[in-house]
């Protein structure tokens, strides 16, 4: 079986489709599994273990005329050219986006496999699918990924698979760089830290920096645990906002590789954040995680690890169905770091717990 999973981004996006593929791999081991993603979004997925090709397009050339799209869909359908001898013989499409089905068109599989409108982003999309796959749209996102996965691969095998939920895998390949770039930072910080990650795509889903610069300084006070606070590209004034507000001196700025700062998770006793990349790849890599969450659900796009905590504001009616990128009333991360402090105590607590009953084994 060939199988082509369409998840073009975002880095969280990309990371919530991980378990589908590594579902796909145990239910059929010698299946052929490739990826399409964007370019800018894809280093999560190169050296991959469980695929066997990775496309990289631009799909932003979609939106800048008719001249480089043509060059971008040239250059993709070359890509796909080297699939094809056979077939694919089937494509996902996880991203529900018209873009993300052209490209599956494309890709010249004999089935292409997208949700029913209800699920989908952009709905029209729907007719370049061969088949629909209707799924339980109130659920976690993973688990969303991987129903939609066992239905296609179920289909085309003619048999009934089912993809256990209970034991869900992240794989992603790191190298030694990496670990490095991870032990370098917490070497520093004496083995004992916690992450903050202030940044973000969307201002409405962002914390303040100066919250995060008090979060660190009560993190210490209160565990003993230095505060790490990450910060991606473009990040620098954020992650000199946090410092400044901050009056702990242990407070350590850290900028590392996407995979770097995945390394730097696995080691850190636990993480806090928004909704964003470094979020979901810290739930990836196992740390416990406390989620900041405003215009998005945490029952949606948070944690599968049902110890990991979300702080939000359940008070105001205005957050359900929100997904606003911009908001002349913006009131829904106004969370007291105190507040945000007692989360993070309790996933502490429950981590400590869990390695207690684990080293009883």
């Amino acid at each position: 079986m060939r199988v082509l999973i369409v998840k073009l981004s975002s880095i969280g996006d990309i990371v919530h489709t991980l378990p589908a593929a590594a579902a796909i791999r145990r239910a059929v081991p010698d299946a052929n599994i490739y990826w399409v993603a964007e370019r800018r979004s894809s280093e999560v997925l190169r050296n991959n273990r469980l695929l066997d090709g990775l496309i990289e397009v631009d799909t932003k050339a979609l939106r800048r005329g008719n001249a480089v799209l043509g060059k971008t869909l040239e250059s993709a359908f070359r890509q796909f050219q080297e699939l094809r001898a056979p077939e694919l013989d089937l494509s996902i499409d996880f991203q529900g986006l018209f873009k993300s089905a052209s490209i599956a068109r494309l890709s010249g599989a004999g089935r292409r496999f997208g949700f029913t409108k209800d699920n989908l982003r952009e709905p029209e999309c729907r007719f370049l699918y061969t088949d629909r796959v209707e799924v339980e749209p109130v659920q976690n996102v993973v688990t969303k990924n991987l129903e939609l996965a066992e239905k296609a691969v179920s289909a085309v095998l003619g048999e009934r698979l089912s993809f256990d939920r209970t034991t869900v895998e992240f794989p992603i390949t790191t190298d030694v760089s990496h670990r490095e770039e991870a032990e370098k930072v917490a070497e520093q910080a004496g083995g004992l830290f916690a992450i903050l990650n202030p940044g973000g795509g969307w201002v409405t889903k962002l914390w303040r920096a100066e919250d995060y610069g008090a979060l660190a300084d009560l993190i210490y006070e209160q565990t003993g645990l230095v505060p790490v606070v990450t910060a991606g590209p473009g990040e620098n004034e954020l992650i000199e906002r946090v410092s400044s507000a901050a009056r702990s001196a242990r407070l350590i700025p850290a900028r590392l590789s996407l995979k770097g700062f995945h390394e730097l998770a696995r080691l850190a006793a636990v993480y806090v954040g928004g909704d964003t990349g470094p979020t979901h790849l810290a739930v990836a890599a196992g740390c416990p995680v406390v989620g900041i969450f405003g215009p998005t659900e945490w029952w949606r796009n948070g944690s599968v690890n049902p110890e990991d905590v979300c702080v939000g504001r359940e008070d105001i009616e205005c957050r359900i169905n929100c997904h606003r990128r911009t908001c002349n009333r913006w009131i829904c991360m106004d969370i007291s770091p105190a507040e945000v402090l007692e989360a993070v105590q309790a996933r502490l607590r429950t981590a400590k717990r869990a390695a207690g009953e684990k080293a009883a084994i």
